[in-house]
């Protein structure tokens, strides 16, 4: 079945950096849209970055400049690499993967706090 497990998370200053993984398996890593997602304390699960099959990618506003989203198709592996992360980063990301439908991983926790 489809599984996908983060693995990255963790308490960082602000200023600071994080690279965030999703492994994946279970389906054709190369053929699936990966997005990452992210949901902080009582607001809605927002988009972050997308990456296509193509390898185009998407971003929220508030991140460009400072997340770069990629894959490797071998390793069936999508990253997230935050820089110059701020306390309003903070959140539980979310590896996500469209297929016929979409697949969710457990979430990783990203604190920003000095």
């Amino acid at each position: 079945q489809v599984q996908l497990v983060e693995s990255g998370g963790g308490l960082v200053q602000p200023g600071g950096s994080l690279r965030l993984s999703c492994a994946a398996s279970g389906f054709i890593f190369s053929t699936a849209v990966m997005s990452w997602y992210r949901q902080a304390p009582g607001k809605e699960r927002e988009l972050v970055a997308r990456i296509t099959l193509l390898g185009d990618t998407t971003y929220l506003d508030s991140v460009k400049g400072r997340f770069t989203v990629s894959r490797d198709n071998a390793r069936n592996t999508v990253y997230l690499q935050m820089n110059s992360l701020k306390p309003e980063d903070t959140a539980v990301y979310y590896c996500n993967a469209l297929l016929s439908k979409y697949y969710w991983g457990q979430g990783t926790q990203v604190t920003v706090s000095s």
